[in-house]
């Protein structure tokens, strides 16, 4: 969603995670927590959700809209960030 609000087209890769495509050798060396999403930009390799998130807008963002320079508006972002990823996923992860 973030690099479609950026105008950006990224090339998907399927992982099968139930086939172990994130076990082998080539995705470790992407990422040795074997977790996706992963994002190669050009060698530049990223993790996590919010760090793709983040390292987009920072990059390819033409203004603050989707994440403000303020650092007290980013800190506000990143709470929400952080309380999705800490809290309200590991609550939801075994509902979906």
């Amino acid at each position: 969603l973030t690099a479609k609000a950026l105008g950006l087209e990224l090339e998907q890769k399927n992982i099968n995670l139930l086939a172990g495509d994130h076990l082998t050798p080539e995705f470790m060396k992407l990422n040795p927590q074997h977790t996706i999403p992963v994002l190669d930009d050009d060698g530049t390799i990223i993790t996590e959700s919010h760090a793709i998130m983040i390292y987009l807008v920072t990059k390819y963002g033409k203004d603050d809209t989707l994440y403000p320079k303020d650092p007290v508006q980013q800190a506000r972002v990143n709470a929400a960030l952080h309380f999705e990823s800490g809290v309200l996923f590991a609550r939801m992860r075994f509902i979906f």
